[in-house]
């Protein structure tokens, strides 16, 4: 959605929320005590009442705007812009773009934005061709470690180690337009203390469908896969091939960290599955186009995140 359009759709509180309502009522109001779905909408209160036990629920209750003091005008402005942009914003350029005097509310919204993008691809597991890889994301080193000596390689201080998977598919007699043989689907990526085949296996198992083909390098954590799904490659390549023999989660990795990089030097490990969230919601909904927009309003309406997280 571009800004004249959105400024021109949306130019004041009760038009945000006008279009607040009406996703909500298509979602479904369900009351918070009787579980009832039939509700009278009181206008001069901006509330529903439940048929039933007349029960009031208001218009953010039960959202991820649950217990959020910001206006709609916030968060419809921080749904554009995470939407509107292949690239994302900080807390702190977002702030500036609103005018608001305090961080910390503004940084919680859009952990509660990039919290639901999460939740919602958490649902769908991967198939067909997948590719398997280990990212290793620069940032900051915890407290308790800096004093200690910095080690190098995978079990660096100042790397968080992430496993990304993609699912492809072969287009027969088609090549994409950067001249490779699959077409990528949808990418999941996840935070994970170690790269231990026993804290793996169990994310593959639940992610990815036991019918699916595995494309990898050949990790030894990897070597327990087979008994999970039908299909194991495990492909050894020298380090500067592997983006050859498994060219879209390569790539897709390297994305991420540059969406990074362009935001921060360096992420807190405990907040780079929320970023890594965002990406890999935006990059499976990459021909949405301004749909995108709507559809993360939507996600915003059936989630209620109401978690406030300690940034220490």
């Amino acid at each position: 959605m571009n800004l004249i359009y959105f400024t021109n759709t949306y130019p004041n509180e009760e038009s945000w929320k006008l279009k607040f309502k009406e996703i909500r009522e298509k979602h479904g109001v369900t009351c918070p005590r009787c579980g009832g779905t039939e509700h009278y909408w009181k206008w001069d209160q901006w509330q529903y009442e439940c048929k039933n036990c007349k029960t009031r629920t208001t218009l953010r209750s039960g959202t991820i705007m649950h217990n959020s003091k910001l206006p709609f005008q916030y968060w419809f402005i921080a749904i554009h812009l995470l939407t509107s942009a292949r690239k994302s914003f900080s807390a702190k350029e977002v702030q500036r773009q609103l005018g608001h005097k305090l961080y910390q509310p503004v940084w919680e919204m859009l952990y509660k934005l990039r919290s639901a993008m999460g939740s919602r691809d958490e649902r769908y597991q991967l198939a067909s061709q997948i590719d398997l890889h280990e990212g290793f994301f620069s940032s900051i080193t915890a407290k308790e470690e800096k004093d200690k000596p910095l080690k190098r390689g995978w079990g660096s201080q100042r790397k968080t180690k992430v496993f990304a998977k993609s699912e492809s598919r072969v287009v027969e007699g088609k090549t994409t337009k950067k001249g490779k043989p699959r077409r990528v689907g949808f990418i999941q990526m996840q935070v994970i203390e170690n790269l231990e085949a026993d804290t793996i296996t169990p994310i593959l198992e639940e992610k990815v469908s036991k019918d699916a083909v595995l494309d990898t390098d050949d990790f030894p954590s990897y070597v327990k896969l087979k008994s999970v799904i039908n299909e194991y490659n495990p492909k050894v390549s020298p380090t500067e091939m592997v983006g050859e023999a498994l060219p879209w989660i390569h790539l897709t990795i390297n994305n991420a960290k540059k969406m990074l990089l362009n935001m921060y030097h360096d992420v807190n490990p405990a907040f780079l599955q929320n970023y890594l969230n965002e990406f890999c919601y935006k990059f499976n909904r990459r021909y949405y186009g301004e749909a995108l927009f709507e559809r993360l309003l939507t996600v915003s309406v059936s989630n209620k995140n109401s978690f406030r997280y300690n940034r220490g």
